[in-house]
């Protein structure tokens, strides 16, 4: 990535491998592949820890100064790197908020793995999924709103949706893959919607954090509550799906969902 916008590029110490982001599920333990924009799991070298420090340092920023009075310059200059190395790393300041998308994913999906393991109940697997989401974002829901405005916007790189927003979308739609794979369910339900079921469990996520967003009760009560009571509904609704007099509605759900739904969301990074 050409450095923009004044400054001297970094050394040669600390230049990326610059290696292009996969079509599958990242892995959440070592090294992940990096994409545009200084997106990937930050490991030990020198290079790793300067993207590390500017993003680190563009969240307190964030949510001390606010997303809009937070420029590229004071990030660079609280983070004790010329504006050219931040402009390296994360080609714009949008950059920063998908940098914080896929690290908050990829904790997200490590900590609700753990917090999954032995549990085959369905209806449980998808509240502790959720729940996961809600604990591991917690830190951020202050400043939360900032970004909500841009990133309802079809058009914006940060919208969960966009192309940009792909690595981030496939690992969480993986985990959700993971959740239905291990509980008792999976090997009941039709295999037209089980294929679909990652990407609806997902939209499920989105919805919750939509009203998250939002919530300004005492540490999101009320986000927490709808969790706990909208996923027994999903998981009834998801079981009856099975039998066979459901069939008919399952698949005209499917053709809705692959005709109006799926053709919406961004598949490949740019």
């Amino acid at each position: 990535m050409a450095t923009t916008n004044g400054g001297s590029g970094p050394t040669s110490a600390d230049s990326p491998a610059g290696a292009a982001a996969p079509d599958g599920r990242p892995p959440v333990s070592g090294p992940a592949p990096e994409v545009r924009g200084g997106r990937a799991q930050p490991k030990t070298d020198k290079s790793e820890q300067t993207r590390a420090l500017i993003l680190e340092t563009a969240m307190r920023l964030f949510q001390e100064r606010g997303y809009e009075k937070t420029t590229m310059r004071a990030i660079a200059a609280e983070a004790g790197v010329s504006v050219g190395n931040a402009y390296y790393y994360f080609e714009k300041k949008e950059f920063l908020i998908q940098g914080f998308y896929d690290r908050m994913t990829y904790e997200h999906a490590a900590d609700a793995r753990v917090r999954m393991a032995g549990t085959s109940d369905f209806a449980e697997r998808l509240e502790i999924a959720l729940t996961s989401w809600l604990d591991c974002a917690t830190d951020y829901h202050e400043f939360a709103a900032q970004f909500f405005r841009t990133a309802a916007d079809p058009t914006s790189s940060l919208s969960p949706f966009s192309n940009e927003s792909h690595p981030a979308r496939t690992t969480a739609v993986a985990l959700f893959s993971e959740v239905l794979a291990g509980s008792e369910l999976a090997p009941k339900l039709d295999s037209e919607l089980a294929e679909l079921l990652p990407d609806l469990l997902w939209l499920h996520l989105m919805v919750v954090v939509l009203y998250w967003v939002f919530d300004r009760t005492p540490d999101t009560e009320r986000t927490r509550e709808f969790v706990r009571r909208s996923t027994p509904m999903a998981a009834r609704i998801i079981n009856l799906s099975r039998y066979r007099v459901f069939r008919p509605i399952v698949r005209d759900a499917k053709g809705l969902i692959q005709d109006f739904i799926l053709p919406t969301i961004g598949r490949t990074a740019r």
